[in-house]
């Protein structure tokens, strides 16, 4: 007989574990199973003697497709309509990349247009008094 420790494995308060293994444990947690969203890896521990260890690991699933949201932020305070540019893609499967559709379009900053601005300004400056030198 092996004094080793059994390792027990849940998902959240799940009663039945998705594991039961014996230490030292090798293990694939299967996330494609799992809804998107916070889940909690819980891991209990028994030893020979019956002493348990609980350790307990908060993740946040992301199996499905990425969505980004322009126009607005989490907890923002707003009034009125509000323009908002949605993106929604899939990352495909562990051998192959979409590209098709994995960009986000945004639109372009305020600083972008600042300098664009500043130096169309500019350029007229030099040109006209370039030009028009008495």
């Amino acid at each position: 007989m092996t004094d080793k420790s059994t390792v027990f494995i849940f998902i959240d308060e799940e009663s039945r574990p998705i594991a039961e293994l014996t230490s030292p444990v090798s293990f694939e947690l299967d996330t494609r199973k799992l809804t998107d969203g916070e889940h909690t890896l819980r891991i209990v521990s028994k030893d020979p003697s019956g002493k348990e260890g609980i350790r307990k690991i908060p993740f946040v699933v992301r199996n499905g497709p990425a969505i980004a949201v322009e126009g607005i932020a989490e907890n923002a305070v707003v009034d009125g309509v509000l323009p908002l540019m949605i993106n929604a893609y899939g990352k495909g499967n562990q051998r192959e990349f979409l590209i098709e559709g994995s960009e986000t379009p945004q639109s372009i900053p305020a600083w972008v247009w600042i300098l664009i601005i500043g130096f169309t300004g500019w350029a007229m400056y030099y040109l006209f008094s370039y030009f028009f030198h008495p």
